[in-house]
């Protein structure tokens, strides 16, 4: 379970870092059919495409953490599901996006239960670890030059 939420925070960290960085890039054309939306959406989509590259570097950072720490997994897995909220009320108030938007909704509303279910495993593994480390003997010199 740890190697699968370390795998896991490093892929959505590169994911959103790249998707980010593809939204920065691109403006409105990074957005399926809305291409033409203007420049008050463009300008819009490139500040969201910075956040995401944030959030995604948030992610590799816990990735690359000895034990992942869970509490920002879950902050990570809260803000994701957020977003799939918001995407829901849009949903409602507007009606259905186009199908890549809604492919994504589902997304943004699946992963964050794994992320919860996953969060702590790392640092349990890490525990486990510990415990099954033999006891040093504080007494005893390990090395000759401390004897």
């Amino acid at each position: 379970m740890a190697r699968a939420l370390r795998m896991f925070a490093w892929l959505m960290g590169v994911a959103c870092v790249a998707i980010g960085l593809f939204h920065v890039i691109g403006g409105n054309a990074a957005i399926p059919g809305e291409s033409d939306a203007g420049a008050t959406l463009d300008s819009l989509g490139r500040f969201f495409g910075a956040i995401f590259v944030g959030y995604g570097l948030v992610w590799l950072w816990a990735a690359r953490q000895s034990p992942v720490p869970a509490r920002v997994v879950r902050w990570l897995a809260a803000v994701f599901l957020l977003g799939g909220i918001g995407r829901i009320i849009s949903l409602a108030v507007h009606g259905w996006p186009h199908p890549f938007q809604v492919a994504l909704t589902v997304i943004e509303l699946a992963f964050p239960p794994i992320w919860f279910w996953l969060a702590d495993a790392d640092e349990r593994a890490s525990a486990e670890r510990a415990q099954n480390l033999p006891r040093a003997e504080t007494d005893t010199p390990t090395r000759p030059m401390d004897r």
